[in-house]
């Protein structure tokens, strides 16, 4: 055996065989870790300050550190994780072994949990790396959304940007008319203290808007076949981008400003932890075989009894309320939008991360959107160039993984959170 091969088996044989539990402990000592000593040692490196996004930044700005941060991101972050991972294995899967016991929805509170406080530490450090995590959560819902319709249902649907808009407005007017004085709305009906806690309804309200904006699009084009869903539905998203810029009790082409910050860490982790669990289940419902079935052969799924019209209905309609739901916590992000900000460059993105990430896979959805937003972010200093590298890139994926990175994968998450084969190390 070759050193290399030996040295792959190895680290086989140690990280293989580590739960999901003990790489969360590992990220959890990391971020600490960096909590308490990373100022010093940015100082001691001379990097300007601590690395936002992993140095990636940095390097692209001043390539002379690349030295520096690639020492720090070994230290900070793959030193604790790994050494964790490592010599915790065995405690890991007691563990892990010992939540299989109790309720699954235990075991997923606990990992959800430590995930949560990972990246609540993780973002504390800097404010951009607390607004970049939650536009990329944000991103992981619309990626997920879409999947339920391009990938799980076989249809090429471009209306998303559109749900995403009525979404963000309809959510947008519940926030400002009701809880918070406003140059469109004027004096609140209700007192603003009740807003945060009555944020979820407004979020439900805009997931509304957009469910009646696809049935809108669903009734004529799910009477053809072919390519006319894309036609309609690209139609549709120009027409709601219309309608908005000469729509003045919504504030027209100035767009709605002064949205109350109530997006915070929480309140988007716990959307985005809701949305990946109730669309896993949908896929893999009855309804998400159906429309497997239906994607499939649609003719020998109406011979099967499946009603293939209610089936790529209430599947159009379940992924566009997300779609809206998303659109609300974007706009409580920002806290502006205008019709401009939903159109061809957001549907463009939005496609880029499902299908970099791949069709009917969960996880590819969640690879894909945290992949494209993260490349994204660190691509920003090049500027223009940005937009050469990011679709080369994708490109390459069509030519060499047409399906995407991870595509046709069931998310298991009982696997997922309990221990792994123990292999005998060499």
């Amino acid at each position: 055996m070759s050193g290399r091969s030996f040295m792959i088996t190895h680290a086989k044989s140690i990280y293989g065989s580590v739960p999901l539990i003990g790489w969360l402990v590992g990220m959890l000592l990391a971020v600490l870790t960096e909590s308490f000593f990373g100022n010093t040692l940015a100082y001691a490196l001379y990097l300007p300050k601590v690395p936002a996004l992993f140095g990636l930044t940095i390097v692209l700005k001043q390539p002379s550190l690349f030295p520096a941060t690639v020492f720090y991101v070994l230290l900070i972050y793959c030193l604790p994780i790994f050494a964790v991972a490592g010599l915790t294995a065995t405690w890991a899967n007691r563990f892990a072994a010992a939540m299989e016991k109790l309720p699954l929805w235990f075991s997923a509170i606990i990992h959800i949990g430590v995930l949560y406080l990972v990246l609540h530490l993780w973002t504390d450090l800097s404010d951009y790396r607390l607004q970049i995590s939650k536009l990329t959560m944000i991103a992981v819902m619309l990626t997920l959304s879409i999947n339920v319709i391009n990938g799980y249902m076989g249809e090429f649907s471009c209306s998303h940007p559109g749900f995403m808009a009525l979404g963000a407005y309809a959510s947008s007017t519940f926030s400002l008319a009701l809880f918070h004085q406003d140059r469109l709305f004027g004096t609140p009906l209700l007192p603003e203290f009740l807003g945060p806690y009555m944020f979820p309804m407004g979020l439900l309200l805009g997931g509304a808007a957009a469910s009646l904006g696809a049935m809108v699009v669903a009734i004529p084009s799910f009477r053809t076949r072919g390519d006319y869903l894309a036609i309609i539905s690209l139609a549709f998203m120009f027409i709601v981008k219309s309608v908005l810029e000469n729509l003045e009790v919504v504030g027209g082409a100035r767009g709605m400003g002064g949205q109350p910050h109530w997006a915070t860490l929480p309140a988007v982790f716990i959307g985005m932890t809701v949305c990946i669990g109730v669309i896993n289940n949908f896929v893999n419902s009855t309804m998400g075989k159906a429309l497997n079935a239906v994607r499939d052969n649609e003719a020998a799924a109406e011979a099967m009894t499946v009603n293939t019209r209610r089936t790529k209905m209430t599947a159009f309609m379940f992924g566009a309320f997300w779609a809206g739901v998303a659109g609300g916590f974007y706009a409580h992000e920002l806290r502006y939008i205008n019709p401009s900000s939903f159109g061809i460059q957001m549907l463009a993105e939005i496609l880029a991360m499902v299908y970099f990430g791949g069709l009917n896979s969960v996880v590819g959805s969640v690879v894909g959107a945290l992949s494209i937003q993260m490349l994204s972010e660190a691509l920003r200093p090049l500027e223009l160039f940005k937009w050469i590298i990011i679709p080369l890139l994708l490109i390459l994926v069509m030519i060499f993984r047409p399906t995407g990175l991870i595509a046709f994968r069931e998310f298991n998450i009982r696997k997922t959170f309990g221990p792994k084969v123990l292999k005998k190390r060499i």
